[in-house]
């Protein structure tokens, strides 16, 4: 059973090809990590699957459905939710609302009810905010800080914020662009166990993009690398870092 299936994608900026033939699955309630160098395509692929950038070949399914021609918000809805590899939370807002703008692919108002804060919008967003206090809040340890500015907690809690904000969305694929990076090795460790935690709470699988080969091969049930834009290794992480190829792209020396 596999939740992403990307089949010979390619991606190219003019005489720049990020991505060619990309061929991966994403099985169902597991954590697949793509890795490799600087450079190797990795943050483009995230941003083909998004909807961020539209692939020049190849096809995108995700739950059985083509959506590689689908606008970005469409596939949101569907359940696809990002971080992003610079976390993007609101200065000046407090950590709830921050944690609460992953809700849009989820509302049910439209622009015209939301912007005349009609009972139904209130009673929406009162159950909302519920849900995410009694689910996402207190799952991450946020409870002490739910009303602060964001931008006052340290760098650890604030990655704590953005994968709250995506949780919220209630994504069945949870896509994590170097959630690791800036977290010291106990921080990179606690969050480690969060993503398998989320797994097995929640009804999703997940891809992660990270440089912290100790994480990585530590909670994932796949690995992917790739290097200049094409996949040169694919399965369980011992086998893939045992891989000669892998070893030459990453060391330079066979």
């Amino acid at each position: 059973m596999t939740v992403l299936t990307l089949d010979r994608v390619s991606l190219a900026f003019g005489g720049i090809q990020a991505l060619s033939d990309v061929s991966l699955t994403v099985p169902r309630g597991q954590v697949t990590a793509v890795v490799g160098p600087n450079g190797a395509g990795k943050t483009s692929l995230f941003n083909v699957v998004c909807g961020f950038y539209r692939q020049t070949a190849g096809r995108i399914m995700f739950d059985g459905q083509e959506i590689g021609a689908m606008a970005a918000y469409r596939r949101a809805s569907l359940g696809i939710a990002r971080s992003f590899q610079h976390m993007a939370l609101i200065r000046g807002l407090s950590v709830l609302d921050n944690i609460k703008l992953g809700l849009h692919p989820r509302l049910k108002s439209n622009v015209l009810s939301a912007g005349l804060f009609l009972p139904g919008v209130r009673r929406e967003e009162h159950a909302l905010t519920a849900r995410i206090d009694r689910e996402i809040i207190a799952f991450l340890g946020l409870e002490s800080v739910r009303d602060h500015a964001v931008e006052t907690l340290p760098y650890g809690m604030q990655k704590r914020v953005e994968l709250a904000r995506v949780l919220a969305a209630e994504p069945s694929l949870l896509m994590l662009d170097e959630p690791a990076a800036g977290l010291n090795r106990g921080e990179k460790e606690e969050f480690g166990d969060l993503v398998l935690e989320c797994i097995r709470r929640w009804p999703l699988s997940v891809i992660l993009i990270d440089h912290d080969m100790g994480m990585v091969m530590r909670i994932s049930d796949q690995v992917v690398v790739l290097n200049f834009g094409r996949v040169i290794a694919a399965g369980q992480a011992a086998s893939v870092q045992a891989n000669p190829d892998v070893i030459q792209a990453y060391l330079g020396v066979a």
